[in-house]
């Protein structure tokens, strides 16, 4: 028999509404203070609480407000607001991040990891805080049509993808074209990997953004690379028994790149995406054929494979390669074990 992590409390919360950001004003929330006028043809979205389906599109809604929803400077205090009386779950880990090209590309701004909503370490499904002001970078170029991403890896409970994508404008009296920062990722959905529930570590998963590789995003948007030198989503694993498998990404939305040197790329809708120019010479193999259940390849020498799966000594928890670096280990419950089902997935059954 196995055993499938999960909290008690989470399994009771779950027909409650989940967190969603109010400011500035997701597409399209009927819980803003101020709303624009609907498009043509679009409806509020009254389920915009809702976890975002395994194989859906990142965003609930890919048609923008008429009009940006807030005026932002780059190199100014900028807020984030939250909804109250939504299940907050433990809390987790938050990326925000700013698009040009309608969320397909999206450089991390800021980032709360392991107590996303709360002051710390919390079992609880009450939010703690509601709202962060972060300074938007200096060199986040001005648009009139840019997008502001809010993404939430919750801590204690089922699997699952929280987002908010809003309509907004950026000024820049510095004049900057691109912004660099670390690819937003989105754990816990298709081509991407699944983060375990925390159970009490709240490092869990942490490694997976700080290794997200560089991307580079402009007001001109940033278009998926060629096929020629796309690469295969990262396998999705859980704690339960659930193979290892990469999937396609859902129409609207590139995984992030995984680079051989984290090289940085720059892309724009009006031109062919830049070569890319990693720091240490690469030899570009022929596009292999993958399978639903193997890894993604790194390069020759990487410590690991990576997606790779592997118990660690004593079996009471397993290890993932995350671009070639094995993560620290997520633990086993209690009265389980890992077991090593193939050299891609691994289970924690009972003892």
């Amino acid at each position: 028999m196995l055993f499938k992590i999960a909290s008690v409390a989470a399994l009771v919360s779950s027909v409650a509404a989940h967190m969603a950001m109010s400011e500035p004003c997701p597409r399209f929330s009927p819980n803003c203070a101020t709303l624009p006028p609907l498009p043509a043809g679009q409806g509020y979205n009254y389920n915009i609480k809702n976890p975002i389906d395994y194989d859906a599109p990142v965003f609930i809604s890919e048609t923008p407000w008429p009009q940006p929803v807030a005026s932002w400077t780059a190199g100014q205090p900028v807020t984030v607001k939250f909804q109250p009386d939504g299940a907050a779950h433990g809390g987790g880990h938050c990326q925000f991040a700013i698009s040009y090209d309608n969320g397909k590309t999206a450089a991390v701004v800021h980032k709360v990891m392991e107590h996303c909503f709360f002051n710390g370490p919390s079992d609880g499904n009450n939010a703690e805080v509601l709202q962060y002001t972060f300074n938007l970078p200096a060199d986040v170029p001005a648009s009139s049509k840019a997008q502001f991403i809010w993404i939430w890896t919750n801590a204690i409970g089922n699997r699952e993808l929280y987002t908010g994508i809003a309509d907004i404008s950026i000024a820049n009296p510095g004049g900057s074209t691109s912004y660099t920062g670390k690819s937003a990722i989105y754990p816990n959905h298709a081509g991407y990997p699944t983060i375990p529930e925390f159970n009490g570590d709240y490092t869990t998963g942490v490694s997976l953004f700080d290794n997200a590789p560089n991307v580079v995003v402009s007001p001109g948007g940033s278009p998926a690379p060629p096929a020629s030198s796309a690469q295969p989503p990262a396998p999705v694993y859980s704690s339960s028994a659930v193979e290892s498998k990469s999937v396609a990404p859902p129409v609207g939305h590139t995984p992030a790149p995984q680079p051989t040197a984290e090289p940085t790329v720059e892309v724009t809708a009006t031109e062919p995406p830049a070569t890319v120019e990693p720091t240490v010479p690469v030899t570009t193999p022929a596009t292999p054929v993958y399978t639903s259940s193997a890894p993604t390849a790194v390069p020759t020498g990487s410590a690991c494979t990576h997606g790779a799966l592997q118990c660690v000594s004593g079996n009471a928890g397993f290890q993932q390669c995350v671009w070639g670096v094995w993560s620290a280990t997520f633990a086993c419950s209690s009265g389980t074990v890992c077991q090593q089902t193939s050299p891609n997935a691994v289970i924690c059954g009972w003892a």
